[in-house]
């Protein structure tokens, strides 16, 4: 198994440390930090497998299969993870989640015409500011305007989530359409 697999197993290993010091007061109020460190490491692992498959061709089937599952293994147990500590509305949540369904749809589709769809620069964006939120809901700052920084982290995530969406299938629309006639 090589390097970036293992970063990937390693991600999807997190996933639980993570939900369970966001969850816990083991540390007297360090658990949210100790659980937004292990959400930052996770999510620094997802930019360093991809980086390292591509740089030295390791690039593999279970990689293609695994990186995006744990990429959205790790996103929605946060996500759940802070509706449940009433941090984010769940209709947000909604929203991002099945943003998540609808272009894992379109590259099944994508995958079984034999192309290939890239991420783009929307999408990019989205994950950091996603991911940013996620940190900053997690480790729950408490000053005189955290709230509202929290509310524009949100929005911001979730105007690209909605932004990277409609870019998405504007630009593989028709993949989708040769798909749906075979």
């Amino acid at each position: 198994m090589n390097l970036p697999n293992k970063l990937t197993i390693l991600r999807t290993v997190m996933i639980p440390f993570f939900i369970l010091f966001l969850y816990t007061d083991w540390f007297h109020g360090y658990d949210k930090i100790i659980a937004a460190v292990i959400f930052i490491a996770a999510s620094l692992t997802d930019m360093l497998d991809g980086k390292i498959a591509r740089k030295y061709n390791l690039v593999t089937n279970f990689g293609k299969f695994m990186d995006p599952l744990a990429d959205k293994l790790l996103v929605c147990s946060a996500l759940i993870a802070l509706v449940d500590l009433n941090k984010i509305a769940a209709w947000v949540v909604i929203i991002i989640i099945a943003r998540e369904f609808i272009i894992s749809g379109f590259r099944l589709v994508a995958s079984d015409n034999g192309v290939v769809i890239a991420a783009s620069y929307w999408g990019k964006f989205k994950t950091t500011f996603q991911m940013l939120m996620i940190i900053y809901l997690v480790v729950d700052l408490q000053f005189a305007y955290a709230n509202v920084v929290g509310m524009v982290l949100v929005y911001v995530a979730l105007a690209l989530t909605v932004i990277s969406l409609v870019d998405y299938i504007v630009k593989n629309y028709k993949v989708f359409l040769e798909g749906s006639s075979k």
